[in-house]
């Protein structure tokens, strides 16, 4: 590990717990209804919206009537984007003239944009008119982030409320979500991005001549990407303009763009930390999950640049000439962009896996055995370290809760979170919520190697390719959306196989966890005893760090040694 990487890695963690602070209190009081200048600012328009929609924003509802409002509005999220898709040859903005897109990647993208999950089996330079990618999937990255907010918001309540079945408004959360968090970010994103040379515009694609004598011209794709590039960021959705993501020099031309994308990726998901602290009046509840998702991430990016730092010891010079026994010089670059190297590629690989962004400015596949394993394992933790706007904070609180079950099994007494008890039926809730991403992803994997259609993809044999098909499934499932790179997905088999794993790695664990809401919400808040486990402070960062690092390891550990493990181990022995 060189000085440099852990500078990097520092000033990435300082700059980020800076603004956590500030926009975790802005969050708080905008989703309060609470004066924040811009929600006043924008009451008008708030307001216009329930009129628009008959909405009554001073009603409540109960955690069946929330989860009903989020199936609905995403159940037409996907039917919108599935029609734009297979009539976009009929629709404006398509200076390509591209093609309707077929059934089955449409039904797949749909999915895909709608469960925050942005999958692509396309190339989108060459397949998504101006119109689809803005109008169906830049809408889908708000509304799907928006969706999961609300969803975290309805859990707060339920902890924070008590003697009540009121989650709040639905309909509310989202336009609160949309209007006064996810629309200015992304604008102030957008801005620093188009100042860095990420492209915006609305012109065909250029065609240019090379250098070359007689060679075809080049085609340079362009697009409004830096409004799709910030919210991509900002609502941790990773469904990039162009095939190469934010590898592509369009939409992440420098340094300086790659920190702000890196920054933009984990703003929100750690600011809610302290959002959840201010509405259940214990601040120190939030900064003891922030800083349970900064151990487990700084561990995870150590391991990752390190790994990529050592290089492939088939490229060593020992490997070449047995009089010497240098690694590979400057560590592994395949795959990587020269503007960032390895530490930044490393780094972004495990910013990206730790919260369900998927966005990717290097190809995972090309990461070393141990390199490729801590973003495929930091996917398969559920996406809770930092995870995905909303869905990363509900999902630790969920392991906040197993976390004191277990305590109070090993103490012998009914386990407390937060003042409420934690029973039979929230324990329920807790186990399918953390069994299905699992049960989703082994399964998937399974079909995918035993089928002929399922093979067909991969691009290489034995353990990497198995890695390949694994990446997939659990990418799928956490609702991630990068890939090793190396599997062939637009097709029938695994447009549909990953599609319903995208739905129902996304819609079946909100339902157990607003079930929970629902429950804590119509209990007794409970007085804090000397028999009460402290939930907050060193003991139980370490139960907590625990209990989602041997969830992980038992649940996963079988398949992940078929795949990046035992590369690694024949790597060594070849070597």
């Amino acid at each position: 590990m060189t000085i440099n990487a852990i500078e990097q890695v520092v000033l990435y963690i300082l700059i980020l717990l800076i603004l956590i602070k500030p926009v975790g209190w802005y969050i708080a009081r905008v989703i309060q209804g609470q004066p924040a200048w811009i929600n006043q600012l924008g009451r008008p328009i708030e307001n216009g919206i329930y009129r628009l929609c008959r909405i009554d924003a001073t009603a409540e509802m109960n955690w069946k009537q929330y989860t009903l409002a989020v199936l609905l509005f995403n159940l037409l999220g996907i039917f919108i984007v599935f029609i734009v898709q297979i009539t976009q040859a009929s629709l404006p903005l398509n200076p390509q003239q591209f093609p309707n897109i077929t059934w089955d990647s449409a039904l797949n993208t749909a999915i895909s944009f709608v469960t925050n999950t942005n999958w692509q089996g396309y190339s989108g330079e060459t397949t998504m008119s101006y119109f689809t990618q803005m109008l169906a999937l830049t809408v889908q990255n708000f509304l799907s982030a928006a969706t999961a907010l609300g969803v975290l918001f309805a859990l707060i309540r339920g902890f924070a409320r008590h003697d009540t079945t009121n989650l709040g408004n639905f309909w509310v959360d989202v336009t609160r979500s949309v209007l006064y968090i996810l629309l200015p970010l992304a604008f102030i994103f957008a801005i620093l991005f188009i100042s860095q040379g990420v492209i915006q515009n609305f012109s065909s694609y250029l065609e240019v001549q090379t250098l070359q004598a007689g060679a075809q011209p080049q085609v340079i794709p362009m697009g409004p990407v830096a409004s799709q590039e910030a919210i991509k960021m900002i609502g941790t959705n990773g469904g990039g303009f162009f095939n190469a993501n934010s590898a592509h020099p369009f939409e992440n031309p420098t340094p300086f763009s790659n920190f702000l994308q890196m920054l933009a990726i984990f703003l929100i998901s750690g600011s809610l930390c302290y959002t959840f602290g201010k509405l259940i009046g214990d601040v120190k509840q939030g900064w003891t999950l922030l800083t349970t998702m900064t151990l487990i991430f700084i561990l995870m990016a150590f391991i990752a640049i390190y790994a990529e730092q050592q290089g492939n010891p088939f490229l060593s010079t020992a490997h070449v000439d047995q009089t010497a026994n240098q690694l590979q010089a400057g560590g592994n670059m395949e795959g990587k962009e020269t503007r960032f190297g390895i530490t930044c590629s490393a780094l972004f690989a495990t910013i990206t896996t730790a919260s369900s962004c998927g966005a990717v400015n290097a190809m995972h596949d090309s990461f070393t055995p141990i390199g490729g394993l801590v973003p495929l394992w930091l996917i398969q933790l559920g996406e809770v370290i930092f995870g995905g706007v909303g869905s990363g904070l509900y999902g630790m609180l969920i392991f906040a809760v197993l976390a004191v079950f277990i305590a109070g099994l090993m103490v012998g007494r009914t386990p407390e979170y937060l003042g409420k008890k934690i029973e039979a039926f929230e324990m329920k809730m807790v186990s399918i919520t953390i069994l299905i991403i699992p049960f989703l992803v082994l399964l998937g994997t399974a079909i995918a190697v035993m089928t002929p259609q399922g093979v067909a993809g991969i691009a290489n044999l034995g353990a990497h390719g198995f890695s390949e098909i694994l990446y997939a499934f659990s990418s799928a499932a956490n609702n991630n959306g990068s890939a090793f790179a190396g599997l062939s997905t637009n097709t029938l088999f695994y447009n549909l196989l990953l599609g319903i794993v995208m739905f129902l790695g996304r819609f079946g664990t909100i339902i157990p966890v607003l079930a929970i809401a629902g429950s804590l919400a119509t209990k007794k808040r409970l007085a804090t005893t000397s028999g009460s486990l402290p939930t907050h402070g060193p003991l139980f960062i370490v139960l907590l760090i625990g209990t989602i690092l041997l969830v992980g390891a038992l649940t996963y550990f079988p398949a992940l040694a078929l795949g990046p493990i035992v590369e690694q181990t024949m790597l060594l022995v070849s070597h």
